[in-house]
């Protein structure tokens, strides 16, 4: 009995040595395993930090009666992200997870992402294993993969651009007024029956009311004499040629009446005859509902001779009467036309109503006052006095909100916003707006959602669209959306798509005395490999904002420069 219990114990002591030698050897050349990341400095993308791990595990490591937890696990200051673990057991032991035989060794592979926090900028990816035979358990030292984190798309400028509706303001606007004056047939005299007519009175009174105005002066004045086109061509054209003098003479009475002085009056008169107006009795004949006007309309087509023409029309006897009644004494006449330039206030007596009395200015003219004014202050104030004077205008009530979104005013811009869409609900320019704010707000997918429902606003809400794609990841998309743009967002864009040399050209272009221009110019050239243009915009760069110093200092695009002494110098 005593020798069973020797035996016993004898076996139970065995074991335990035997596991715990496998597992110190197995400790021991952990070393051994070989892993490979992609990409071997972790980047983040769209707030994500993506990575690929391939593990060899070489013959003979791994005991048969083992099982082993392999652990990634990214460690930054202040905390540790524990990502997806995987379990491998050897070749005697009975359970469900992969083998890895002891003769053949094996691999294993790690794919995964975990959502990027600004502590993780500077961080280690480590590879973690526990290994446990029976009872017994093993840490095998941590073995560090790979540093992280790149986030060079966080440098993205979140930078919005707000759209203003535009003003329809036009200083000078011209206005015409008209008048026939017509004839008896084969007669050039003006009758003073026509004299009467309502469109002849109105005639004279625009022009003496034009004469006696301060802010409009005469553009032209043109005389159009025709006579029908019956009868013979020489009658015709003689008949036109006094028609035009007869209407010349009238107008100048009324030039007369209105104190415009004759030298004025010439320079204006523009007279002209035509003897047969075929153009014109065509165009009545087509609107007037004569029972053979398409017959009427396919000789006038089929023959230019004026002569034939007129046979041709003759002899559709019926119609005929119906020509000279209705259609032929229309076109004996002599039209009048009046041009007029009626001249807008300049922009400093605008500018001067616009702040003092906006009520004595139209829409147009306080929606240009606004765009004339400097500073945003007074923008605001002229957009808010065109939104009480004319209440139903949704584009004073947009650009006070693009005034107030300038001035970081979020919540006025809201409502002034909310107010425009009830005015005039979905327009493009409102949505791209309330996309800004969104935008500004931290809601990305809002603000997305309103630019893509604001396309027609034109090329603000492309760059808009920009922000949100290098946001994203979508980097080739961002570049496309930014075609229209030199900015520092293109050339950030540019660089994330791997166009290098794209983006140092597009930065080149940038306006020169902001920091962030000459920091991004170094990181540009640290990815192109160029170290004394690194150094010189970095330099740069922290001269003029002594806070990217830190930046820089940690920032992995530089890390094969964390050791170079003139690297040193400028980021200490």
């Amino acid at each position: 009995m005593k020798r069973i219990n020797y035996l016993a114990s004898f076996l139970f002591t065995a074991a335990i040595l035997s596991s715990c030698g496998g597992l110190d050897k197995m400790k021991e050349e952990a070393s051994n395993l070989q892993y490979n990341v992609t990409p071997k400095v972790l980047e983040m993308h769209a707030g994500k930090v993506k990575y690929d791990i391939k593990g060899d595990i070489p013959a003979e490591w791994f005991n048969k009666k083992a099982i082993v937890e392999f652990t990634p696990v990214y460690k930054y200051e202040g905390g540790e992200e524990v990502l997806e673990s995987q379990t491998y057991q050897g070749e005697s032991v009975e359970a469900n997870n992969k083998v890895i035989g002891f003769e053949t060794g094996g691999s294993m592979e790690f794919t995964g992402e975990f959502n990027y926090q600004e502590a993780m900028r500077n961080g280690d990816l480590e590879m973690r294993a526990v290994a446990t035979i029976k009872d017994k358990t093993v840490d095998m030292l941590a073995v560090k993969l790979a540093d992280g984190v790149i986030s060079t798309p966080l440098l993205v400028m979140v930078d919005p651009m707000p759209i203003a509706a535009t003003d329809n303001f036009q200083r000078v606007v011209s206005e015409t007024k008209e008048a026939d004056i017509h004839y008896v047939i084969q007669q050039s005299a003006v009758r003073s029956s026509e004299l009467k007519a309502e469109d002849i009175k109105a005639l004279e009174d625009f022009v003496k009311a034009t004469n006696t105005a301060a802010d409009e002066e005469f553009k032209g004045i043109e005389v159009s004499a025709y006579a029908s086109p019956d009868g013979p061509e020489k009658l015709n054209e003689r008949l036109s040629e006094q028609r035009k003098q007869s209407a010349d003479k009238y107008l100048e009475k009324v030039i007369g009446k209105a104190k415009v002085s004759k030298e004025d009056a010439k320079t204006l008169y523009n007279l002209k005859s035509t003897a047969e107006d075929w153009e014109g009795f065509k165009g009545l004949v087509e609107k007037s509902t004569i029972e053979d006007k398409d017959l009427i309309l396919r000789v006038l087509s089929m023959y230019s001779d004026p002569v034939v023409r007129e046979k041709e029309i003759k002899n559709i006897s019926a119609t005929y009467k119906v020509l000279a009644d209705d259609i032929l004494p229309q076109l004996r006449r002599s039209e009048i036309m009046v041009k007029v330039d009626k001249i807008g206030y300049s922009d400093s007596v605008i500018m001067d109503f616009a702040v003092n009395n906006p009520d004595t200015l139209n829409t147009e003219e306080l929606l240009y006052a606004g765009k004339l004014a400097e500073g945003l202050e007074t923008k605001a104030a002229i957009y808010k006095a065109a939104t009480v004077k004319y209440p139903d205008c949704f584009r004073a009530f947009n650009n006070l909100a693009y005034v107030n979104i300038l001035q970081g005013n979020l919540t006025d811009a809201k409502a002034s916003l909310e107010k425009a869409n009830e005015i005039k609900e979905g327009d493009a320019i409102i949505t791209n707006n309330l996309g800004v704010i969104a935008l500004m707000e931290g809601d990305k997918e809002t603000a997305k959602t309103h630019f893509l429902n604001a396309t027609d606003a034109g090329n603000a809400v492309d760059y808009n669209l920009g922000i949100i794609n290098i946001m994203d990841g979508e980097y080739e998309a961002a570049v496309n959306y930014f075609q229209n743009h030199k900015t520092f967002n293109t050339a950030l864009a540019m660089l994330l798509a791997g166009k290098n040399d794209s983006a140092n050209k597009t930065i080149d272009v940038v306006e020169k005395d902001v920091p962030m221009n000459y920091y991004l110019k170094a990181v540009i050239n640290a990815r192109i490999g160029d170290e004394g243009a690194v150094m010189n915009n970095l330099r740069t760069a922290v001269e003029k904002d002594a806070d990217l110093k830190g930046m820089a200092k940690t920032d992995l695009e530089f890390r094969i420069y964390y050791e170079n002494e003139t690297f040193k110098t400028i980021v200490e």
